[in-house]
């Protein structure tokens, strides 16, 4: 089989990621290696993979291991968002930050440390980039060429139904794999472009911390980096036009966080008309109007976090027959486009713009595409989780979709101050919620808010997922004292309601007869 090789090491990587260190040359040197040769096309494959982000790198890994012809297309950086501008480098942040957060909060478990806490937030980026270019190798074109994938960099258009072209080769595929993701959206403010502004794809090379950190968007990346920012000493402020932050989520658990970022001395701007941006690269002034008459912000970087755009301009996808439109490439259940040669998984193509979501379809995919399968993406249970501290993860639906749907739904709270981890850890500023079925116990959907909610949310997934009632939490057994006790508790409520007013009578009468 025809495989890829890498030139010899250059001082410089031909694309870029800033700054330019040797965490950064070390990520790109498993990403997008320097000088790197394209394999001859190897007859027909029975896969093409455009795309090596999440949903991208599985399909094509999970053909190959199967025993497919492969080919994996990518233009920038093999990986995705979640490697280079998503996930790994977020979470190393948001890690770093809660350590400072930690070290400040240390005296009310009785510890000491000197005042006020300095923070290298330098130290703490280099960090980021050491670990993510840690993690880049299980990404890296190397690990997939010596899986027997031809890796191809460089842009890919579709010439045809069943052939793509990529650096003037052409490749002709049995059945291909559209997994482009997706981009920070743009804002169209007057004079904002012209001012400057961070995405999540840019945030990530300062090496300077900004004196004073203009948040948009009140989402799931909005309110995370604005906490990450403000524990590492910026003065944050949060813009949005929406009156409460993550205006999706369940308004309890956003309540929760919005609490606790004013706490933490965020400013929140909330219900506002952004109007438009003046400035350069040193300040700027955001002008903006929440009905109590024109306002304006002063702030030394504006960070834009208002939703992500579908990779779909130049693909191609008339020539292919794949239909999209603003929300991306349109798919059926099965993830198969217009054209039936062809599927679609990810960011491209779903509202779930999550790493794991993407990885599940991509399985989907290669169930479909590969073997005729007839798996449906709508049956995934998808779970998510915010980062923030606290954290808030759900799963499946809301009380007022299970409403919206005709189901007649019973929602059970336990608040965390009643779970004696939280309490013994000092975090009880949260709770876990369960809705369930009232006819069969089936559980419906289920929210958490806690420090660790992203790791307690795969319970209720797992549940779920296997068809469990609520009354299966109730039976599990947990090690005391743990945090997820939370939901044996939610299984104890429900299995309460169970005992009807008529059943606890017999059960009284049969006490009182073996007395």
């Amino acid at each position: 089989m025809s495989r890829a090789v890498a030139a010899s090491p250059s001082p410089r990587p031909s694309v870029e990621v800033l700054p330019d260190d040797a965490h950064n040359r070390e990520l790109i040197a498993n990403v997008h290696p320097q000088g790197w040769e394209n394999p001859k096309p190897n007859g027909r494959y029975n896969l093409v993979v455009i795309g090596g982000g999440t949903a991208g790198l599985v399909s094509a890994m999970g053909a190959a291991g199967l025993g497919a012809r492969v080919a994996l297309i990518e233009r920038h950086l093999l990986g995705g968002d979640c490697l280079n501008y998503g996930c790994v480098p977020s979470k190393a942040l948001i890690r770093a930050a809660r350590a400072v957060f930690d070290a400040r909060e240390v005296s009310s478990f009785g510890g000491k440390t000197p005042e006020p806490i300095s923070v290298d937030f330098a130290g703490a980026m280099a960090r980021m980039r050491r670990l993510r270019a840690d993690i880049a190798h299980h990404d890296s074109a190397k690990r997939f060429t010596d899986s027997g994938i031809d890796v191809f960099l460089g842009d890919a258009k579709f010439v045809s139904r069943e052939e793509v072209e990529v650096a003037g080769a052409r490749l002709r595929f049995a059945r291909a794999v559209i997994a482009t993701g997706a981009r920070a959206a743009t804002l169209p403010l007057p004079g904002l472009a012209e001012a400057g502004f961070l995405t999540n794809e840019t945030v990530f090379s300062l090496t300077v911390l900004p004196k004073r950190l203009a948040v948009i968007g009140a989402g799931p990346i909005g309110c995370e980096l604005a906490q990450a920012f403000r524990r590492f000493g910026s003065q944050v402020t949060i813009l949005s036009v929406d009156a409460r932050v993550l205006p999706r989520e369940d308004p309890d658990a956003a309540n929760v966080l919005q609490a606790q970022l004013a706490l933490e001395g965020i400013e929140l701007v909330l219900g506002a008309k952004l109007t438009r941006v003046a400035g350069d690269l040193e300040s700027k002034k955001i002008s903006f109007d929440r009905g109590r008459g024109p306002e304006e912000l002063t702030t030394d970087a504006i960070l834009v976090g208002v939703g992500r755009a579908p990779n779909v301009e130049g693909l191609g996808l008339e020539a292919a027959g794949v239909s999209f439109d603003r929300a991306g490439v349109k798919v059926d259940d099965r993830l198969r486009t217009a054209n039936p040669r062809i599927y679609a998984a990810g960011d491209i193509c779903s509202p779930y713009k999550f790493t794991h979501a993407a990885d599940a379809m991509a399985r989907v995919v290669l169930q479909n595409a590969l073997f005729m399968g007839r798996k449906k993406a709508s049956s995934l249970i998808i779970p998510w989780s915010t980062y923030c501290d606290p954290e808030i993860a759900h799963v499946g639906l809301y009380e007022q979709e299970a409403k919206e749907r005709g189901l007649s739904v019973k929602t059970f709270t336990v608040q965390l101050e009643d779970v004696d981890r939280a309490v013994l850890d000092g975090e009880t500023k949260g709770f876990a919620r369960l809705h369930v079925d009232e006819r069969n116990g089936r559980i419906l959907g289920a929210t958490v808010v806690a420090r660790h909610a992203g790791e307690m949310i795969g319970e209720v997934c797992l549940a779920m997922t296997e068809g469990l009632s609520a009354g299966s939490l109730s039976k599990t057994i947990h090690p005391y004292p743990t945090q997820a006790e939370v939901w044996k508790r939610l299984g104890d409520g429900y299995a309460r309601t169970r005992l009807k007013p008529w059943i606890k009578r017999l059960f009284e009468r049969y006490f009182g007869w073996r007395r």
